[in-house]
C-alpha cells in the first residue's frame, strides 16, 4: 500500500487520469499514451508552480514521502511461550528461576550482546548458548562450541584465531582459526576461566572492534561473531587473584544468565528422573523404572553435587541393575548409599572479607592439622585404655566420674581441696569416693597437704606440625612422597614445610 502511494500517481482522485467510471480499466490503455505526456511536467520542477496555478480548476494533492513502514523492535514472541522452548530443546522443569533464565535467554536472543551464563558444573550451560543461537537473526549459520580448558596454552591462539604456514614448529599450512570460520555465526567459549591470560587480550581485541591476527601474521582481519561464555567459578573472584582481566569481565558480562542448580529446584528431581528413565527404557526398549514416594523425598533431599548429568547415570543405573521396577527408598540405601550422605555447605571467608575458596596451601594447611588432632584423640584414647587397664589389673577404686567433673579449678581464692574454715589452711576431709593411691614418695606413702606443680607449656601448632613431619619422615626413612600421603598433603607442601622448619 505504502509502495503505491509513494510512487503511482493514479491512485490520486483530483489527478486528471482518474476516472471514476466503473469501466475505467477498459479506457486505461487508450489514455494513458495521450495524457502521460501532458501531465507529467506538471510535476516536474520548474514548471509546477505556474502551470498548477494556470491551467489546474482544482487544487492538485500529492501526499509527502513516507519511508517504508518497519516495525518497532519487540522481544522474541517465544519470551511470552516458555513452554514451547522448553519442549523444542528439551527441557524439564517448572521452577521460577529455571523459568527467569530461560526468559532472559530469550529477550537477549534477537540481539548481538555478549552473554555470560554461569552455574555449577552440569547444569547445562550449553543448551542455553544453543537457545540463545536458535532464536536470533544468525540461527542459519554456524553455532560452534569450544572447550577452553581442554585446549593447551600453547595452542589455544592458533586454535582460535589460526595461524600462517611456518608460525611454529609443526605448521605446515595455513590455518584458519575459529573465529574465522564461524565468521557471522555464534561461537560458545566454555570455561571461559581457564583461558590464558595473553589469550584473553586477543580476545578482548575481538569483543571491542571484531579484529584479530593470525599467529605468525601481520595482516589484520575482521570477522562478525557472538561470543557466548559461561564459567562454573567465580570471576570476580579471579579477577581480584589476578588470573582474569578485569576488562574482559565486564566486556563478557553484559548480560548475566545464572542457570540454577540442580538443588535448587528439587520439585523439578522427580520430573526429570521420569523422562531419563523413560528415554532409556524406549532406547532400550524394557520397561521403565518407578520411584515410590520414600524414594522421591531422599533424592530431593540429596544436594547433587554433579547437577544433572549425576541424576542421569543414577536413573540409568538404576534401570539396568535394579530387578523390580518400582524403587522404594530400601532399595536406594541398599544399592546406592551415598545418596544418604548429608554435604552440608561451609562459608568460607576470602581477602578482604570477600566470600570465596582459601587457596590450595591454606586447605592442606588445615588437613594437615586435623590429622594431627585425630592423632592426638588417638593417642589419649589409648591413654585412657591403659589406665583403665592398669587400675583393673591393680584392684584400685575408680573415682566418680560425675563428681570430677564438678570439680572447680585450683586457683588463688578457689576452695578447692580446703576446708571452709576462716583460716582456709585446714584440709578437707577426703571423699568416700576418692581413689585409693598405693605407695608415695615420701615415708609413710603420704602426700604433703599442698604441692605445686608445674605445668608444662602447651606446644604451638607450629611445634605440632614440626613433630608430625619428623616423625612422618622418620617412619619412611626419608621417602618425602610416602611421608606425603601418610600426612595427607601433597609433595610441594611437604617441601615447602621441610625447607620452612630446616628439617
Amino acid at each position: 500500500m505504502d509502495k503505491k502511494r509513494n510512487s503511482s500517481l493514479s491512485g490520486n482522485k483530483y489527478h486528471p487520469t482518474h476516472f471514476s467510471h466503473p469501466k475505467a480499466h477498459f479506457y486505461t490503455p487508450l489514455y494513458t499514451p495521450l495524457y502521460t505526456p501532458l501531465y507529467t511536467p506538471l510535476y516536474t520542477p520548474p514548471l509546477y508552480t505556474p502551470l498548477y496555478t494556470l491551467y489546474t480548476p482544482y487544487p492538485l494533492y500529492r501526499p509527502p514521502y513516507r519511508p517504508p513502514y518497519r516495525p518497532p523492535y519487540r522481544p522474541n514472541k517465544m519470551s511470552n511461550n516458555l513452554s514451547s522452548i522448553k519442549a523444542r530443546f528439551g527441557i524439564v522443569g517448572n521452577s521460577a528461576l529455571l523459568d527467569a533464565a530461560l526468559e532472559t535467554a530469550t529477550r537477549v536472543s534477537p540481539t548481538d550482546l555478549t552473554v555470560l551464563i554461569t552455574g555449577e558444573s552440569g547444569v547445562g550451560k550449553e543448551v542455553f548458548s544453543k537457545i540463545i543461537h536458535a532464536l536470533s537473526a544468525r540461527k542459519h549459520n554456524e553455532f560452534i562450541a569450544v572447550n577452553c580448558g581442554a585446549i593447551p596454552e600453547g595452542t589455544i591462539n592458533s586454535e582460535l584465531f589460526g595461524h600462517e604456514k611456518g608460525a611454529f614448529t609443526g605448521a605446515a599450512g595455513d590455518r584458519k582459526g575459529y573465529f574465522e570460520t564461524v565468521n557471522g555465526g555464534t561461537i560458545f567459549l566454555d570455561e571461559i576461566a581457564e583461558m590464558p591470560l595473553d589469550t584473553q587480550s586477543y580476545l578482548l581485541r575481538v569483543l571491542e572492534s571484531g579484529e584479530f591476527i593470525r599467529v605468525g601474521s601481520s595482516k589484520v582481519q575482521k570477522t562478525d561473531v557472538r561470543v557466548i561464555a559461561a564459567t562454573n567459578v567465580d570471576l570476580q573472584e579471579r579477577v581480584r587473584k589476578g588470573k582474569f582481566r578485569e576488562d574482559l569481565f565486564y566486556r563478557l558480562n553484559t548480560v548475566p544468565i545464572k542457570v540454577p542448580a540442580l538443588h535448587e529446584r528439587r520439585d523439578d528431581i522427580p520430573l526429570l528422573f521420569r523422562k531419563f528413565s523413560h528415554d532409556f527404557a524406549e532406547k532400550y526398549r524394557i520397561q521403565a523404572i518407578r520411584l515410590e514416594p520414600g524414594a522421591e523425598i531422599i533424592l530431593m533431599q540429596y544436594r547433587w553435587p554433579g547437577n544433572i548429568r549425576e541424576l542421569k547415570n543414577i536413573a540409568e543405573q538404576l534401570s539396568v541393575l535394579s530387578e523390580e521396577r518400582n524403587i522404594s527408598a530400601e532399595y536406594l540405601e541398599q544399592r546406592m548409599p551415598q545418596l544418604f550422605t548429608r554435604n552440608l555447605p561451609m562459608l568460607l571467608q576470602g581477602e578482604g572479607g570477600h566470600q570465596g575458596q582459601k587457596n590450595g596451601s591454606d586447605f592442606q594447611e588445615r588437613e594437615l592439622l586435623y590429622k594431627i588432632l585425630f592423632d592426638m584423640k588417638n593417642d589419649l584414647n589409648d591413654l585412657k585404655g591403659l589406665v583403665y587397664d592398669l587400675v583393673r589389673s591393680n584392684d584400685l577404686n575408680m573415682p566418680d566420674v560425675s563428681a570430677l567433673r564438678t570439680l572447680q579449678p585450683n586457683y588463688p581464692g578457689s576452695s578447692y581441696g580446703m576446708s571452709n574454715t576462716s583460716d582456709g589452711n585446714t584440709p578437707a576431709a577426703p571423699k568416700p569416693n576418692s581413689p585409693i593411691i598405693i605407695g608415695g614418695n615420701k615415708p609413710g606413702g603420704h602426700f604433703s597437704d599442698q604441692e605445686t606443680v608445674e605445668d608444662e607449656a602447651p606446644l604451638a601448632m607450629d611445634e605440632i606440625e614440626k613433630d608430625a613431619i619428623r616423625r612422618a619422615l622418620k617412619k619412611y626413612n626419608g621417602r618425602r612422597k610416602e611421608a606425603a600421603e601418610e600426612l595427607k598433603i601433597s609433595e610441594r607442601t611437604l617441601y615447602r614445610k621441610i625447607k620452612q622448619y630446616n628439617l
